[in-house]
């Protein structure tokens, strides 16, 4: 069994003028299917992947109802697709949007503090965050350096102060956020500092440095990384299509210095255990 925790698409009228977009932003960046929901399909079979998690990214205020009626569809039509929620830190009447997330099966949220040009730390992310923790719903939020960005605007130390902040305002016990990309792109040294160890989880997509140009942390730091803040709180997770969904599980799968029940965690249990 393997789950991709981290996987995009886009509704096939607009998929290529989305991706040339994105291509034009990040020129070094490489693409591996079209970004539709058939190709991720494609991709999936072809890697042996048996169930992905879409993360759909609200780029601006007003697209809460478009963006989760595609959403909520493919949640309806496919059993082997998971996609979370997507909202915009201007959205109005947020409770509300967090509580219809809820109520329609919705099992997490995904942010995009770059592409919304809002720090992590701002206080409507921290509205969000807190209202999605307290509704049950995980947040997958990007974080660390962006190719089409030169700003961070979810850095690990302030990540971890808002984790923090949640934990010990609303008294939640579970980890209810996901920090994708092993923490942070380009920012290794502060994930070792300030997230290893805390009560978070971390997905590895965008990690290996072998397979893509724009993250800088190998194979063996990944390993490290599981090692430290241990398996139970990371999620195998593609980015695709940004990732080649065949080819990063194939390198994951050749760690060595994880053991086969540390992989199993990863590749499916920890996810099962978020998506029950």
């Amino acid at each position: 069994m393997v789950i991709d925790f981290h996987t995009h698409v886009y509704p096939d009228k607009i998929a290529e003028r989305t991706i040339n977009t994105l291509m034009s932003s990040a020129p070094d960046v490489k693409i591996y299917t079209k970004g539709t929901l058939n190709a991720l399909l494609e991709s999936m079979e072809n890697a042996g992947i048996d169930k992905s998690v879409i993360l759909p990214v609200a780029t601006r205020k007003g697209q809460f109802d478009t963006i989760n009626k595609f959403a909520l569809e493919l949640n309806r039509t496919y059993k082997n697709l998971v996609s979370f929620g997507g909202i915009h830190p201007d959205d109005d009447n947020i409770q509300e949007k967090i509580h219809f997330l809820k109520e329609n099966g919705f099992k997490g949220v995904k942010i995009h503090p770059d592409y919304t040009d809002t720090f992590i730390y701002d206080e409507r992310y921290v509205k969000i965050i807190t209202e999605c923790a307290k509704q049950g719903l995980k947040i997958v939020t990007h974080a660390g350096a962006d190719p089409a960005f030169n700003v961070i605007h979810c850095h690990p130390q302030k990540a971890r102060q808002i984790l923090d902040k949640v934990h010990s305002e609303t008294g939640i016990k579970e980890p209810f956020m996901i920090f994708a990309h092993l923490g942070g792109i380009k920012v290794h040294e502060d994930v070792k500092k300030y997230l290893l160890g805390s009560n978070c989880y971390l997905d590895i997509s965008c990690s290996f440095s072998e397979l893509g140009s724009w993250c800088n942390t190998t194979a063996k730091e990944v390993a490290k990384v599981i090692k430290i803040h241990g398996a139970d709180k990371i999620l195998f997770a593609t980015d695709s299509p940004w990732n080649d969904q065949k080819a990063y599980l194939e390198h994951f799968r050749s760690l060595k210095e994880i053991s086969d029940t540390e992989k199993e965690l990863i590749l499916y249990k920890n996810a099962e255990k978020i998506l029950s």
